[in-house]
């Protein structure tokens, strides 16, 4: 017997969902299984400082607050402000107003960074009594495949604990030990690298009246708000880029002349970093009593803004699957997840990689590739039928209800 069994409780914990990871999917999970009565413990390896500072997306789209809308929770679990439906593209300096609202009524997206979503859901989970433990070290994962896994880990103290369960949600995102618990072979990646990277620039300056994307012969930049006197900025970089050779003198020049924007305000840089797109979906999203949600199952180009709701969407679907199992004992919903969220995964994948591409061939990918994009903006601007395909993809198409078949290639086609 191993030292670290020895130490483990003669009787482990016992509860229904072990939820593994506090970010959006994990704590929207949590929320959504608390509020069907159902049991279940959080376990977050960093603390609860760090989970709350993270800042990353920051749009809620239509269909997920229609999600929290269904759940009677909108109000308790999302910040931020009403998203009017406008994007600004600029191409060359001159501007498009494209509205990205299909025309149905209810509520509409929000502008809500993850941070103030993934504070408000831990708060209401704390609040209803939800057991959610941080630096939890050493995660790992037994018997996925039997009547009752294990989850296994380390104290903030340090002490060794165990906790039996009726299923794991992987929700550790794409570097964390849910998906690396299931044996090789059990999952096929499909991987895309865009071979383009993004500086993303934090700012205390002015956000903009429309979240803008800019297309230019110097490369692709967008400036989105994130807050009423901050600013998130994304500028086309070599992925190898060094985030260092951008000093502040260099970022705003090469903001205001891709931004086509001589007069843009500056202010104090808080943040810069540089990522490279790329897109990742593995199948099946779930290994025995091991359910993948969000990023731990798929990754997507940020173009779009679909990689937190798609982890908002993966959450709903598997709470109410668990909750249809334990008051009825139906596991259709369970059986059929992974399917469920692999088509509005793809679905959201192939529009993400049609923004992508256009928007950033349209900027100096050779003049072919550049006049071929070009000719999708513009059917994009003048073409009604095509910006309403395009909002019914930003305000988050659900594949299933519009029984979509074959292949969805953006508006107007790729």
């Amino acid at each position: 017997m191993t030292e670290e069994a020895r130490q483990l409780p003669d009787s482990p914990e016992s509860t229904t969902v072990v939820v593994i990871g506090a970010g959006p999917a994990g704590m929207t999970l949590a929320t959504l299984l608390q509020h069907s009565g159902i049991d279940c413990v959080v376990l977050e390896r960093r603390s609860r400082d760090h989970v709350a500072q993270r800042q990353r997306a920051g749009i809620v789209e239509t269909r997920a607050v229609r999600m929290f809308d269904s759940w009677g929770l909108t109000d308790r679990v999302l910040g931020g402000i009403p998203y009017d439906g406008i994007l600004e593209f600029r191409v060359d300096g001159r501007s498009h107003l494209v509205s990205d609202s299909d025309g149905s009524e209810g509520s509409v997206a929000r502008l809500c960074p993850q941070q103030v979503l993934v504070q408000k859901l831990t708060a209401t989970f704390l609040a209803g009594g939800g057991d959610l433990r941080f630096e939890a070290a050493d995660v790992s994962l037994h018997d996925l495949t039997g009547e009752r896994p294990t989850v296994r880990y380390r104290a903030a103290d340090g002490t060794p604990r165990a906790i039996t369960c009726d299923f794991v949600a992987g929700c550790d995102g794409d570097r964390g030990v849910s998906r690396t618990a299931v044996p090789d072979g059990a999952l096929t990646a499909y991987a895309f690298d865009h071979g383009i990277g993004w500086l993303t620039v934090l700012a205390d300056a002015p956000p903009p009246a429309h979240p803008l994307l800019a297309v230019s012969g110097q490369g692709f930049a967008a400036h989105f708000p994130r807050g009423p006197h901050a600013s998130r900025y994304y500028l086309q970089c070599p992925p190898d880029d060094d985030p260092d050779a951008w000093t502040e003198a260099r970022v705003w020049d090469a903001l205001r002349i891709r931004l086509g924007d001589p007069g843009l305000v500056s202010g104090p840089i808080t943040d810069r970093e540089i990522f490279r797109l790329r897109s990742l979906v593995h199948d099946p999203m779930q290994y025995g009593r091991l359910f993948l949600v969000g990023d731990a199952a798929h990754i997507v180009s940020p173009m779009g803004g679909k990689g937190m709701n798609l982890a908002l969407y993966d959450a709903d679907l598997l709470a109410r699957a668990v909750r249809d199992f334990v008051r009825s004992g139906d596991d259709t919903a369970l059986r059929t997840y992974s399917a469920r969220c692999l088509r509005r995964v793809w679905n959201d994948q192939e529009f993400s990689h049609w923004l992508t591409r256009t928007l950033h061939d349209a900027g100096d990918a050779g003049p072919f590739l550049r006049h071929l994009a070009r000719a999708r903006l513009d059917r994009l601007f003048t073409s009604e039928a095509s910006a309403r395909a395009f909002a019914e993809l930003m305000t988050g198409l659900d594949p299933v209800a519009h029984q979509v078949s074959g292949n969805l290639s953006g508006p107007g086609g790729d």
